[in-house]
């Protein structure tokens, strides 16, 4: 105040001051000047003394080659950077232009001061029209401004500019350097960063945490754990690890170490929102939502702030889990801090409410959303759609159309997707129609997520008819092509366009390298398979992690075991979930029950979680051990890591427990299943059947068709089968009627095998033979198979005969059929056709299979604590 009321009096007397000032010395009156500048910390008072200076004609005074220390260069140099503290950008570059326009000529902190406020303002025009008038005065060499130069073309994304001027710099100081490596760091080759911080050292300059903090990105997208780890040895030998923990915490869950990144989080002595926040997105980008919401709740007792990224994280891991009640816990939390009216917060809030089907909850939300934004609409319109309600995601979408919001091409994608995943093709129909309206189908990335769409419904006209319309193809759109074919239609024709491909000039990448690879697992090609191997090693691209994935997985599936674990032990680092999943598989397709399991235990050995897709690989290696203490070890560890909403995990503890012989604890799992498909129930009706229980199988297959549940081709095997074990005549012939007439599902030949075999065991065999000849195509082995099988039962030779003459034909060189006809004839007595039935046999050189009773050896009492 009292700075103010001075420069007050000194403007109102400013005429007499200024006839006063002529008696005094000039380096006396810049003395002065000089002090009220200085003591000046906000605007006011300056903009008093600029206007001062101005009508004083200081500012003409300051020409002489001595006004260097000149208090009008000082007084403007303050207004510049006080500018840009204020984020007055552009007023602190005007003032730079009326400095030049008045003849002010500018100095080092001139310089320096107006590049920050070019680079903040992101006035690239500008911040170039300075660099030249640093470059006229040879002060780009000049530490300070050299740096406010590179740190400017790194924001701005001029990369090649700011290395030029780096490359300048005679002499450079650690803050140079980090200026550097933070735009490395975020450049499109992040690999130049780690470059740079090794030179940095090299050329004898000791990093800082800066340093540290600025290479951290770079780190994160490399993915490279080797850098990770040495980061983490150089600040803990310095003694800085407190400083840069947040930074190592997001680097190891970037990495990959989510178990690395929470002993750092532990070791922490003081734990802040920035830390718990960068915790749980670690976790939640390694889907371990149950870890997220364990710290949730430690946390919450010691009393440490939460900020919108925990809360967030926090939402996202209770909508994930469809952990409700945890979900309005967070909700509650959200209110009480005060950070519901944050639409990034009341978003997710929205989502975790329609996720976890509480729809009527999510729907009085919505609206009172402050500042909705195209990105809200699409959240809440994917969480409907996640969560089950595609009509209500239509009409929400058609409410977004009559607001006129108009979706952009990344959200349509997203949008797209999730009508993949959960397999709604009218809301992608619909939402293409969109694209084509908005005019949007042009888009190449747009394009791409709609041929993978009906690719996955298994649409391939439509697909190969919108490829075949893109002009300028990339190499995505190609890959989109051929995995589509690969994964859901004929891996024989995605080799076909692979050959267009090759053929169109454009070269192949990791992407469809791995989609060829699949292709020759599938093919089980080992030749073909081997020949990618080698054209991947030429690429180099073998050490690329999606590629070993998938070659691992090639070799196991066609049987060369050895090789997919020479693969998976090359692996460098600490392997990934990905390539333990693919060997617990490979082992379990080739039928190592027990090795699949042994390698689960190994892999937690390692301190690598388990995920979702690891336990969905390992419950049918236990189904098929049928060991009834492991399944429940598995059972627990899948409760304890939170994936019991799982409806894939679901589905295989309600198989895995019926193989098991626990028919009541697969009724319990199947009766607790929150979200069931067709599967479940298939999973379900097939217990019943392996357990004899046709009653239940008819009544459970009954209250489907009530519960509106889409029945099957796999549906009716089940339910056939079970009727044929409980020897249920009438209700197998009644469900068999109903296929076609009411549900309109086409009958193959298994169905056709499980009637015969149902009418052949109550003896019905005019009946059986009779649907026989209804098959519209030519009956296959396991119908003929049926009828021979009820034979035995009834010791008909006549249609035992007829039965195996067509199997004969069919199977010349299975000996089990000749087997049963010989048991039929010995039944009735007539031993002379048995013997010479045999003889055929043995004279046709046919040896029948001994049969083999395996019990479970299995090791009891491995430890499968998670």
């Amino acid at each position: 105040m009292r700075l103010r009321t001075i420069i007050t009096f000194t403007l109102k007397h400013s005429n007499s001051l200024h006839t006063h000032s002529l008696a005094i010395p000039q380096h006396h009156r810049n003395n002065n000047y000089l002090k009220l500048v200085r003591s000046c910390k906000h605007l006011n008072p300056l903009h008093q003394l600029y206007a001062h200076f101005l009508v004083s004609g200081l500012f003409h005074q300051s020409n002489s080659p001595q006004s260097t220390y000149h208090p009008s260069l000082i007084l403007c140099n303050t207004l510049i950077r006080l500018y840009s503290t204020l984020h007055h950008f552009h007023k602190a570059i005007h003032l730079y232009h009326t400095m030049l326009q008045i003849g002010l000529q500018p100095d080092k902190y001139t310089f320096t001061f107006v590049l920050k406020a070019c680079t903040a303002a992101l006035d690239f025009h500008e911040g170039v029209s300075v660099y030249r008038d640093v470059a006229a005065k040879g002060l780009e060499c000049d530490v300070f401004i050299g740096t406010s130069l590179v740190n400017m073309f790194c924001k701005m994304g001029r990369l090649d500019s700011a290395r030029k001027v780096f490359d300048k710099m005679l002499k450079k100081d650690a803050a140079s350097w980090n200026v550097m490596i933070s735009g490395l760091s975020q450049s499109l080759n992040p690999s130049e960063a780690l470059e740079m911080f090794w030179k940095m050292q090299m050329e004898g300059l000791e990093p800082d945490t800066v340093s540290i903090l600025n290479l951290a990105p770079a780190v994160s997208r490399l993915e490279d754990i080797g850098s990770c780890e040495s980061i983490h040895g150089y600040v803990v030998r310095k003694g800085v690890c407190e400083v840069v923990s947040n930074s190592l915490i997001d680097m190891y869950s970037k990495c990959g170490e989510i178990r690395l990144a929470r002993h750092v989080f532990d070791r922490m002595r003081v734990i802040d929102d920035v830390s718990l926040a960068t915790m749980m997105a670690g976790y939640v980008r390694h889907g371990c939502y149950f870890e997220v919401l364990e710290l949730f709740d430690k946390i919450k007792h010691r009393n440490v702030k939460m900020n919108k990224v925990a809360i967030v994280n926090a939402l996202l891991a209770a909508a994930e889990m469809r952990d409700l009640e945890k979900g309005k816990e967070i909700h509650n939390c959200a209110l009480q801090i005060g950070i519901m009216s944050d639409i990034v917060v009341a978003t997710p809030v929205v989502s975790m409410y329609a996720k976890c089907g509480e729809l009527k909850k999510a729907k009085e939300l919505f609206p009172s959303l402050e500042g909705r934004d195209l990105v809200a609409w699409s959240s809440f319109l994917s969480a409907l759609v996640q969560a089950g309600y595609p009509g209500e995601a239509l009409s929400i979408f058609q409410e977004m159309q009559h607001k006129g919001l108009k979706l952009d091409k990344v959200i349509l994608t997203i949008l797209v997707s999730t009508c993949v995943e959960i397999s709604n093709l009218r809301l992608g129909k619909t939402l293409h129609c969109y694209a084509i309206k908005a005019d949007m189908e042009s888009d190449i990335s747009t394009v791409t997520t709609l041929v993978s769409m009906y690719t996955r419904f298994e649409l391939f006209m439509h697909a190969m008819r919108l490829f075949n319309r893109v002009q300028n193809k990339d190499v995505v759109v190609w890959n989109a092509l051929i995995n589509g074919f690969v994964k859901y239609g004929d891996p024989y024709l995605a080799l076909e366009i692979f050959h267009r491909l090759q053929s169109s000039g454009i070269q192949p990448d990791s992407g469809t390298l791995v989609g060829m690879v699949s292709a020759c697992s599938i093919m089980d090609a080992l030749d073909l398979g081997t020949y990618f191997h080698g054209n991947i090693k030429k690429r180099g691209l073998e050490s690329d992690t999606h590629v070993k994935v998938a070659l691992m997985d090639m070799y196991a599936k066609c049987g060369s075991l050895f090789s997919a674990k020479c693969l998976f032990l090359l692996t460098k680092h600490v392997k990934d979930e990905v390539s333990w999943n693919v060997m617990i598989s490979g082992y379990l397709h080739n039928g190592y029950a027990n090795e699949a399991i042994s390698t689960f235990q190994r892999m937690k050995l390692e301190n690598i979680l388990p995920n979702l897709v690891t336990f969905a690989i390992i419950l049918p290696a236990v189904s098929y051990l049928t060991v009834l203490k492991e399944a429940m070890a598995f059972h627990a560890c899948i409760i304890r890591m939170g994936f019991l909403s799982s409806t894939l995990l679901g589905n295989s503890l309600v198989d895995m427990y019926a193989k098991c012989g626990q028919l009541s604890y697969s009724e319990k799992c199947f009766h607790e299943m929150e979200n069931k498909d067709t599967i479940s129930w298939n999973a379900m009706l097939s217990g019943y059947a392996m357990h004899g229980q046709g009653e239940l199988a008819v009544a459970l297959f009954s209250l489907m068709q009530e519960t509106n549940v889409h029945v099957d081709s796999i549906s009716y095997i089940s339910v056939l089968s079970a009727c044929r074990h409980a020897g249920l005549i009438q209700e197998g012939k009644n469900i068999f009627a109903s296929m076609c007439e009411k549900h309109h599902v086409e009958s193959n030949m298994e169905h056709y095998a499980c009637m015969v075999d149902l009418l052949c065991g109550a003896g019905l065999f005019d009946e059986a033979l009779s649907l026989i000849n209804k098959i519209p195509t030519e009956p296959d082995a396991q119908v003929w198979g049926a009828l021979l099988g009820g034979c035995k039962i009834h010791s008909n030779i006549t249609l035992g005969e007829v039965a195996l003459d067509h199997l004969v034909k069919l199977e010349p060189r299975n000996a089990a059929h000749y087997v049963v006809l010989s048991d039929i004839y010995a039944q009735c007595g007539k031993w002379n056709e048995a013997r010479r039935t045999r003889s055929h046999m043995n004279a046709h050189g046919l040896k029948k299979i001994p049969g083999y009773s395996w019990i479970g050896a299995h090791k009891q009492g491995s430890c499968l604590s998670c």
